[in-house]
């Protein structure tokens, strides 16, 4: 298998995952007695952790000689954890066992984006291919698990996270290529604590990653209560899961074949991050309107700019304005803001928003993804194209 081939199989069973964990978390929380606000909590604990445990992770991986070995060890504590709060009745140990499962998955995505874009810079592979790969498994997860809870109960929600967590340990052990974390000696842990305190006090990399994390945030309502939400409006899981799953097959489309486009055509990251805000308004907007089946397609479609056109400016930004040493710690720092700080407090807020508005809590989500557009308008100089 080639280096490209390894990781893409590292990212199908990491999206996989999370193909069934955001849309029917939601639904087997709610099968255990969790109230919109309890939910929103639960659902929140672990992002809004992040913000320690993001930057802990981050420095203990860099502690490795290899990167797959940190890897698969948070597959094994995933699967633990996933399992724990499958397995357990008292209702605290349920929300101990999913918080850490969910911690251990959100800490595995940016440790797998840079070790692909460190393989793709250096053996010239698209690194939007073996990412396009986890999309396409996003899909399947999000049809297959729609379909099997028809017959299945939804504890099969967790017999699925817990079957891909322990497949990511075993290629992270046996698969992936043994990518060092430095080309030299590894880095005392007081150094890279002072790589994360150089990046924090740059004034342009905080607001790049501030107006991409508000964009992505601004997903939580969507990823926490469409399928509560379609339930009521009497669509079933199965055209749920298939509602995902045309959202991530539009966003596949733009990284395996816009994105070559993109990166011969000189289309830069700004333009790419101001596209997806602005089509995140559009969207969040008129889903705040709890519109009918026929015209959910359609705003499912802007998944492609809303996620992936914002994911990839993401991406390309932290490369631009963090150094080379420091890459894993800015990624590391933007996946804090984005699927941790800001996506965890819109989480939290959004149980209640559903309690008490029901789909206009989608106007909430709308007002973030301005924020991120604002916010972007200053980078141009430092992000043109």
């Amino acid at each position: 298998m080639t280096a490209a081939q390894r990781m893409a199989l590292q990212y199908v069973l990491l999206f996989g995952a999370t193909g069934v964990s955001l849309p029917f978390a939601g639904l087997w929380m709610r099968e255990q007695g969790l109230s919109g606000a309890q939910i929103g909590a639960l659902l929140a604990a672990p992002m809004l952790a992040r913000i320690v445990s993001g930057p802990l992770l981050a420095v203990w991986a860099d502690g490795f000689r290899h990167r797959r070995t940190p890897m698969a060890l948070m597959g094994l504590v995933m699967a633990a954890g996933y399992g724990v709060a499958g397995v357990c009745d008292l209702p605290a140990a349920r929300a101990v066992g999913w918080f850490v499962g969910a911690t251990a998955m959100s800490g595995l995505v940016p440790l797998t984006d840079v070790m692909t874009l460190r393989l793709a810079g250096r053996l010239g592979f698209s690194f939007s291919v073996p990412r396009g790969a986890g999309s396409a498994a996003f899909v399947v997860a999000n049809v297959g698990m729609g379909a099997l809870l028809l017959r299945w109960p939804v504890d099969g929600v967790i017999v699925w996270l817990v079957a891909a967590s322990l497949g990511m340990t075993a290629v992270a052990a046996l698969v992936l290529p043994p990518e060092p974390v430095a080309d030299g000696a590894v880095v005392a842990g007081l150094e890279r604590f002072r790589g994360l305190g150089r990046l924090v006090a740059d004034p342009a990399f905080m607001t790049a990653i501030f107006a991409v994390g508000a964009v992505q945030g601004a997903h939580a309502f969507q990823y926490g209560f469409s399928a509560l939400l379609w339930k009521t409006q009497g669509i079933s899981e199965a055209v749920t899961g298939q509602l995902w799953a045309f959202g991530v097959i539009v966003e596949i489309a733009l990284m395996w074949l816009f994105e070559p486009w993109r990166r011969r055509a000189g289309v830069g990251p700004w333009s790419l991050l101001m596209v997806g805000a602005a089509a995140a308004v559009l969207r969040w907007s008129a889903l705040a309107l709890a519109p009918p089946l026929w015209l959910l397609w359609p705003l499912q479609a802007l998944h492609a700019l809303t996620f992936a056109a914002t994911f990839l400016a993401g991406v390309q930004i932290v490369e631009r304005l963090s150094p080379p040493e420091g890459h894993t710690a800015a990624q590391t720092l933007s996946s804090v803001l984005s699927a941790g700080v800001l996506i965890g407090l819109a989480t939290a807020v959004s149980g209640p928003l559903y309690d008490r508005f029901g789909a206009g809590g989608y106007w909430a989500m709308a007002a973030m993804a301005a924020a991120g557009l604002v916010a972007a308008v200053p980078l141009r100089r430092r992000l043109a194209g």
